[in-house]
């Protein structure tokens, strides 16, 4: 799959194509039905299939000090993407003169004179350019202008999670946020992922018994609700099943927010330095402080089998 940052990425010799709009935060169920039929449609017409997003969230644009917490990085996104037969993503660096863009403008620089658009796929609620001014209806309109077709999707997909809302990324955060993974695994399809670079923390894990991967997280990454949780590492390709800590270790009167992962059962790992991932499958409890440090110990070794039970194959 090729990757573009910017219009000027685009090959010179770009030929027609079918493309989809959007932020796809999480690449969800939703998301996948609108970028599903965006690829189905590009090979009946036998044109590669692009998805155009944007970096950052132009919400952080719109109004600074609101960027939401991010349920995949841009290169999990793609990734994601790719696994669904997208031929390219396309990354338009989302900036204040950006914004300001009319939807006509959008179209034209964006849709027609760069990715030469034969068809554009989106949701019902599709907004684009300054303002967020444009919709569908719009996007057709010009459509028999500049001779691409609009085909709206429903990605109103429902579940049990969130009570039967339809699924969002705003949901997913709000049930991420609530420590509530197994909602947030049903919405995207998968468990929810943290990613980051393993650095060196307090120790203490390794002083008790039980050494974890202190993971950096990456900004504005949605992070769990303070807990325990059962789900699995991976680092340099391997998928381990995992004890994960999130939360500011009250037993130690620690006050900074962390991201621990033990990986079940084995010795002498050494990830200090690597980027890795952490996947969140279930809620195993809440963060507390225990009367002593035994008791502690009582609960990580509990903690532990749980969790053993729950990645079990």
């Amino acid at each position: 799959m090729q990757r573009w940052r910017g219009l000027e990425d685009i090959p010179q010799d770009w030929g027609r194509s079918v493309v989809t709009i959007g932020s796809y935060d999480g690449v969800h169920r939703g998301h996948q039905l609108i970028i599903g039929r965006a690829v189905a449609r590009a090979r009946e017409l036998a044109v590669p299939s692009v998805v155009v997003t944007f970096d950052p969230h132009p919400s952080e644009v719109v109004r600074p000090g609101s960027h939401p917490p991010l349920l995949a990085p841009h290169h999990r996104r793609a990734e994601l993407m790719a696994e669904l037969g997208v031929d390219a993503v396309l990354i338009l660096p989302f900036t204040s003169e950006f914004s300001k863009l009319s939807p006509a403008d959008f179209i034209v620089k964006v849709l027609v004179d760069k990715l030469h658009a034969r068809a554009v796929v989106e949701g019902p609620n599709f907004r684009f350019g300054h303002k967020a001014a444009g919709n569908v209806a719009f996007l057709a309109e010009l459509g028999a202008t500049y001779d691409y077709e609009v085909e709206v999707v429903d990605l109103y997909v429902t579940g049990a999670a969130g009570g039967g809302l339809p699924f969002s990324s705003t949901l997913t955060r709000r049930l991420v946020a609530a420590g509530d993974v197994a909602g947030a695994h049903e919405i995207l399809g998968r468990p929810h992922r943290v990613e980051g670079v393993v650095v060196r923390g307090a120790q203490r894990g390794r002083e008790l018994g039980f050494p974890t991967a202190n993971v950096e997280t990456l900004p504005h990454t949605a992070i769990p609700a303070d807990g325990v949780y059962a789900g699995w590492l991976t680092a340099d390709g391997e998928r381990m099943p995992a004890a994960i800590s999130v939360g500011t270790n009250p037993q130690f009167d620690a006050t900074e927010r962390t991201v621990e992962a033990y990986a079940i059962d084995r010795v002498g790992l050494d990830l200090y330095g690597l980027h890795v991932a952490v996947d969140f499958l279930a809620y195993v409890r809440g963060m507390k402080k225990f009367d002593s440090v035994d008791d502690l110990l009582v609960a990580m070794a509990d903690d532990v089998k749980k969790c053993r039970e729950l990645t079990a194959p």
